[in-house]
């Protein structure tokens, strides 16, 4: 896959690996930030010798992991598709039908109707009416306790309502005919003092004491440095102001440097700038994996010259910075080899920088900062939020909060708590 690394598996990821590859199982792989789940998918998508198709909710995490967005897999049209029929043509039919396992990466982001839209489609693909997926095996990954649907317009809310328990996919009607197996990873790999990963794991589950709470604000309220430290903020808005001011403050000349977009790409969903304007001087997040180890998705460094690359330096170190390209895949049957190809039908090429004064914590997901100043602004707003915030941070001598946590900023789906308790129920894997 582009621009992942020969991954080792631990223990744990791999005894899950086995899971997946000797089963015919619906798994749910799941666990705290910094667990390994995108490492264990990029694994799977590279080595499992099923015919495996990975899908997601946006275009950006698609492109992520190198997969499809499941509108587009599936040719499903956007909103509540309910028991609308669902149209499909010979390709898409023996397409679905060549699927023995369906992996949809960020799976808390997808609503019970997609689900049950995805079931029926594979069941009407494969002609087998009464079979859950139509028999494919589904491996969902991703945190509801980090990621929520995004709700629809007031009638698509009434239409959950009145049709199912909530709009999380837990809750969609095929699970009353089929299993899911849930799987938690328990070692996390972001963070390594036992205090810092307790006090996190108390923000995940909503039960933060007076004496974490005291830690957590003890810690952050000390002044911000000046000198790096990336601040996490709620609000696209206030991202924007905060980079693009200092930005303007520096001295030089503003480049900038024009995305190469080749192919049907569709939408604005670009994963880097589509025009990134930099200066030397100018702090920056890395978008992607270096091949050569340098750097990883999240390292923060200072454009140090701009020609017709970009040099940054990152802990001391200077590095060129090419142009990366992201890949936009979609999924085909071939009849030659009877098996499924993925083919390139899109390209977007830019440099795999964006602007890290700040950016907002939905954008932060995935990534590890030695360093955060987490901004909650007048309120954390969504379940979770300050969770991933928090646990984007790789130590505790690194939290920096622009004012105290509140018990108000630490919000918890209940129907997640409700669902997740059952994952209690299954012994963590052990090799």
């Amino acid at each position: 896959m582009a621009g992942s690394f020969s991954l080792t598996l631990s223990a744990e990821q791999q005894a899950l690996f086995d899971a997946i590859e000797t089963t015919q199982e619906n798994i749910f792989v799941t666990g705290r930030a910094g667990t390994g789940k995108s490492t264990l998918l990029n694994y799977l998508a590279d080595n499992s010798s099923k015919q495996l198709v990975v899908c997601a909710p946006t275009g950006v995490a698609a492109l992520n992991v190198g997969g499809q967005t499941i509108h587009s897999l599936f040719r499903l049209g956007i909103g509540v598709i309910a028991d609308r029929p669902i149209p499909q043509n010979a390709e898409t039919r023996t397409l679905l039908a060549t699927i023995e396992t369906l992996v949809i990466d960020e799976v808390s982001m997808v609503n019970a109707d997609l689900i049950d839209a995805v079931d029926r489609s594979l069941r009407q693909a494969r002609k087998k009416p009464h079979q859950p997926f139509g028999g494919v095996q589904i491996v969902l990954f991703g945190d509801p306790y980090q990621l929520a649907p995004v709700p629809g317009d007031a009638d698509e809310r009434a239409y959950f309502a009145d049709h199912y328990r909530s709009m999380w996919f837990f809750d969609a009607k095929v699970w009353e005919a089929a299993d899911l197996r849930i799987y938690e990873l328990s070692v996390i790999h972001r963070q390594h003092e036992e205090e810092f990963k307790t006090m996190l794991t108390a923000v995940r589950h909503g039960v933060v004491t007076a004496e974490i709470a005291k830690v957590l604000n003890d810690t952050g309220a000390r002044p911000a440095p000046d000198d790096g430290a990336i601040t996490l903020a709620t609000r696209n808005d206030a991202v924007s102001t905060i980079n693009s001011r200092a930005l303007a403050k520096l001295p030089g000349k503003l480049r900038t440097a024009q995305a190469d977009v080749t192919g049907e790409f569709g939408g604005r969903a670009f994963p880097a700038d589509e025009a990134l304007q930099l200066k030397v001087g100018a702090r920056v997040m890395f978008l992607r994996n270096d091949s050569d180890q340098r750097w990883v998705n999240g390292s923060v460094g200072t454009v140090t010259s701009i020609s017709s690359t970009v040099f940054v330096e990152i802990d001391g170190e200077e590095h060129e910075v090419q142009p990366a390209t992201w890949e936009k895949f979609k999924y085909s049957y071939s009849p030659t080899t009877k098996e499924l190809k993925r083919d390139i039908v899109a390209e977007f090429q830019q440099f795999p920088l964006r602007l890290a004064w700040a950016v907002t914590i939905h954008k932060s997901q995935g990534k590890t900062y030695d360093r955060a100043v987490v901004d909650l602004g007048q309120r954390s707003f969504a379940p979770g939020q300050t969770y991933v915030a928090l646990s984007r941070i790789s130590a505790l001598n690194g939290l920096y909060l622009t004012r105290p946590l509140r018990p108000s900023d630490i919000i918890v789906d209940a129907d997640v708590r409700r669902f997740m308790e059952k994952a209690q129920a299954i012994p963590a894997i052990r090799a």
